[in-house]
């Protein structure tokens, strides 16, 4: 019996310590699975944690991020130098295409409505809290979705910034060449030289400055072409007043076209030229990009107070160009007024001079973003080092690639003036319109529904 209850005794004590055992491994492998789990979440931590890193230092370095130290003042003079450019000498010659009437109107409403558009631009930068849509194509993407906003914004946006680029390359080597010719003018020490070296040594200047990094680094450029554009818009009409007393009661303000095919192609020719003035809509979300924000103080204030003045500046020498330059020389005036304007040769001289140093700072300013996307593709895309060899080849490769367009294609102008409208039109006034109506969803036939419901079908 004793012995019978050994055994018992026996067994439930085998059983205890195989069930100790078995519970002690059970813990002990549950303890190790934890331990390496927790090691791979601490893992995975670092490696999104260097993930962060790694894009935040990539956006440090890329153009349109890499500095927020702008002020109000930054903005005006940017905007400035991307909207009274090139085309604002050519405003009388869209004036010539539509006439009085239909002239005056299109460049009143056009006033309006783009500064209406910008400002939704800028309220829109910050409008999701917490988040900075530095680029256009960004607003584009949130509005439209990952991959149809991309398609949507940046064929459209590339096409008015290369375009522009090519146009002010050429506008560049034709005012230099201009200066030399009004310079040279009955002298015999004066060889004739081609268009294409002009061009190309406006390029070579291009090629120096597109190394900056960002748009802080081409404030004092923008500034000077902004101011330089101040002067010689001034000095087109003034010039005009002159000629146009003198010729009064001899200019003919009869459409330019005088077949129906002629002023149906005229008119949408000169809807581009204006669309064209008015592209600067492009590189606001850009410029914007660059100005510091808190929730205290949010971007948009300064850039909206930079933005009003910057429009008060291009009412100030968009009207008067446009008018007092059709007013002078109606239908006769060339595409762009200064060659129209012989006399006083010295000062239609320094007039080209100034057109030149305007679109150097220009062109900076619609490459910048280029610049940014070529960047951003190879360095986030292709995974090439940030640094200056991946700068010094995709800059001087752009720069190259625009002034051999401008050369094979010094007509170049002409053709954006009715092609590129398709492009500048929809950019400058319809998709801030559209994308107001995804992202800040007004009441449904609200004022602000209506309006931008209006806009975006017109």
């Amino acid at each position: 019996m004793i012995s019978m209850g050994l055994v018992v005794l026996h067994l439930v004590s085998l059983c205890l310590y195989r069930c100790a055992y078995t519970g002690g491994a059970v813990k002990s492998l549950n303890r190790s699975s934890s331990a390496m789990a927790a090691r791979a979440n601490k893992f995975g931590e670092i490696s999104q944690e260097g993930r962060r890193a790694q894009e935040r230092s990539v956006d440090d370095w890329l153009p349109i991020t890499s500095s927020r130290n702008a002020k109000w003042w930054y903005a005006a003079f940017h905007n400035v130098t991307a909207m009274v450019g090139a085309g604002v000498l050519s405003l009388p010659y869209a004036m010539s295409e539509l006439g009085w009437g239909p002239g005056i109107a299109v460049l009143l409403l056009s006033w309006i409505i783009t500064l209406y558009t910008l400002w939704q631009m800028v309220e829109m930068h910050e409008m999701v809290p917490g988040k900075r849509f530095d680029r256009y194509h960004e607003l584009g993407q949130y509005a439209f979705g990952e991959k149809l906003g991309l398609w949507i914004v940046v064929p459209q946006q590339l096409v008015v910034e290369v375009g522009l680029n090519i146009v002010y390359m050429v506008t560049g080597g034709k005012s230099l060449k201009k200066f030399h010719d009004i310079i040279c003018d009955g002298r015999n020490d004066c060889k004739e030289i081609k268009l294409t070296y002009f061009t190309m040594i406006f390029a070579s200047v291009q090629f120096v400055l597109s190394q900056l990094p960002n748009f802080d680094s081409i404030s004092t450029v923008s500034l000077a072409a902004a101011i330089m554009s101040i002067c010689y818009s001034t000095i087109a009409w003034g010039a005009s007043v002159d000629k146009g007393w003198k010729a009064a009661g001899h200019v003919s303000y009869h459409l330019r076209e005088t077949t129906a095919a002629g002023r149906v192609f005229g008119f949408f020719e000169a809807l581009g030229d204006v669309a064209f003035a008015y592209a600067g809509h492009n590189v606001v979300l850009e410029i914007q990009a660059t100005i510091p924000s808190t929730p205290e103080k949010p971007s948009k204030d300064p850039m909206w107070k930079g933005v009003v003045v910057a429009y008060v500046i291009i009412a100030l020498h968009y009207f008067p160009v446009a008018l007092i330059g059709y007013w002078a020389f109606g239908n006769n005036v060339d595409d762009n007024i200064l060659m129209t304007l012989n006399k006083p040769s010295w000062l239609i001289a320094i007039a080209n001079m100034m057109v030149v140093l305007h679109v150097v700072g220009s062109y900076q300013v619609y490459a910048m973003p280029v610049f940014d996307m070529i960047e951003m593709v190879l360095v986030k895309k292709l995974r090439f080092p940030p640094g200056l060899p991946v700068r010094l080849v995709a800059r001087t490769a752009y720069v190259a690639f625009t002034m051999f367009i401008a050369i094979t294609f010094p007509f170049f102008g002409g053709l954006l003036g009715f092609f590129g409208g398709f492009a500048f039109a929809p950019t400058t006034y319809f998709l801030p319109c559209i994308m107001w109506l995804a992202i800040h969803k007004p009441k449904r036939f609200s004022l602000s529904w209506c309006t931008n419901w209006v806009r975006s079908k017109t």
